[in-house]
């Protein structure tokens, strides 16, 4: 299926409505969607590491930016 979107047309309003409607419609069928063995791997893996103290969380902003500062 291919749904052509005017995205250079909308508002940033109407963009976040869109992708809310989107994020709403994947989380109402969420049990029944299938994900593929590598991610509960990384998952399972990066739940480890969290619970062996090598990994931790860290705040969004500080995220964003380390992701800035890695970005050459």
């Amino acid at each position: 299926m291919s749904i052509n979107v005017p995205l250079e047309e909308m508002s940033i309003e109407e963009k976040i409505q869109r992708m809310e409607t989107i994020w709403e419609s994947l989380c109402a069928k969420a049990d029944s969607m299938v994900f593929p063995p590598w991610h509960e791997k990384v998952l399972n893996e990066r739940e480890e590491r969290l619970r062996q103290g090598d990994d931790e969380f860290i705040d969004w902003d500080s995220a964003k930016k380390d992701i800035r500062n890695d970005i050459p």
